[in-house]
């Protein structure tokens, strides 16, 4: 199919949407999925050939933007190769049920787009919830963590989703794998962020936990290209978006030299506060989390922290008075309880009930077992 590149200039405002029938919508989303596209053009050089003008303006003359455009970029400009790869991955996305964002979309994430370096378009598997950056909070940590560790952060995402907060993560093994899988337990919403296109979910093992984040109100997030494999230089990309989803970053668990600590460090050059979970200073695996705290990230130990520290909604119990203590005698010696139980039980907030499970669970008083039921240990 033609397009009228004639008219690039006079783009249609509206955001773009799959295209129906073969036909591939002209729009904004679209430059922007065409310049993101070209050989050796990064979200930088996105950005700054925007701040010049309209986007449509750059794809009309190129070569006014030679300083910007690499000569491998012009030539795909110049041939058509650039509309024709654009209109190739606009179809292949819609064939796999996959939605393409582009930076000024209004459902584009607020506080993603005022980053440094916005990708310019988004893949998406899910749901974009505008309100997500003031009420996300990115929960990183290792690949190979503590079975503590990932007790913990599943535990804290738990809560902290069960209270309306979004948890953003990178879908990766160990500490972001329990912080969407808390998420979910939560009834909560939560966002994988992935390093290689949504075709290629990385890795393998999570791609049952992919389809469940997109189907139970959540989003599987790429900014990478279809049929992008994961190179290890991709995840550094990936953590800045993890970093800018949200208002904020926690480090569960993370060795010295670590993702989760580029994540911290992207989050600081925007502007987001950090928190860091503590460990023992002989554990390898706290080596980082203890020296962002040293350096000034927030101590946190569970999701009531987390509340505290970002003014979310988060009941407390009154002065005096033991809850967790309480939670436990309601807990049969002999059988599980569920969680609606021990809510109905207790008389109080879901949300309290909860904090405290998650007090009882990493001090290894009580076992949670699937279903979110929980037994004495």
């Amino acid at each position: 199919m033609d397009l009228d590149w004639q008219g690039v200039a006079h783009r249609i405002s509206s955001p773009w949407r799959p295209p129906r029938d073969g036909q591939v919508t002209v729009s904004e989303t679209f430059d922007l999925l065409t310049l993101a596209l070209l050989p050796g053009v990064g979200p930088r050089s996105v950005r700054d050939l925007a701040t010049r003008g309209s986007v449509a303006s750059a794809l009309a003359h190129p070569e006014e933007h030679a300083d910007l455009l690499p000569p491998r970029a012009l030539l795909a400009l110049r041939s058509g190769e650039a509309r024709r790869r654009a209109e190739d991955e606009a179809r292949r996305a819609a064939a796999l049920g996959i939605r393409i964002v582009g930076r000024d979309e209004e459902d584009y994430p607020p506080l993603l787009q005022r980053i440094y370096d916005p990708p310019p378009v988004l893949y998406l598997r899910g749901t974009l919830v505008r309100g997500d950056g003031p009420a996300a909070l990115a929960v990183v940590g290792s690949r190979a963590a503590s079975s503590e560790s990932t007790i913990l952060t599943r535990a804290m995402a738990r809560d902290l989703a069960a209270t309306g907060v979004t948890i953003v993560s990178g879908l990766a093994r160990g500490i972001d794998t329990a912080a969407h899988l808390g998420a979910l337990d939560g009834g909560g919403r939560t966002v994988a962020i992935l390093g290689s296109g949504l075709d290629r979910v990385y890795p393998g093992e999570n791609r049952d936990l992919a389809a469940a984040v997109a189907e139970q109100g959540g989003a599987v997030v790429s900014e990478f290209p279809l049929g992008t494999t994961p190179y290890a230089g991709n995840f550094p990309r990936r953590n800045r978006v993890i970093a800018g989803w949200g208002r904020a970053v926690v480090v569960v668990e993370a060795a010295a030299r670590s993702g989760a600590l580029s994540t911290a460090r992207a989050a600081l050059e925007e502007g987001r506060e950090v928190l860091a979970v503590p460990g023992h200073p002989s554990a390898s695996g706290a080596t980082g989390t203890n020296q962002l705290i040293r350096d000034g990230a927030v101590l946190v130990r569970n999701a009531l922290d987390v509340a505290l520290e970002m003014g979310l909604p988060f009941a407390v119990s009154s002065p005096g008075v033991s809850v967790t203590d309480d939670v436990l005698c309601l807990l049969p010696r002999d059988a599980p309880a569920s969680l609606e139980e021990l809510h109905a039980r207790a008389g109080r907030p879901i949300a309290e009930v909860l904090a405290r499970l998650t007090e009882l669970e990493v001090a290894a008083k009580i076992r949670r077992l699937p279903g979110s039921l929980y037994v004495r240990a």
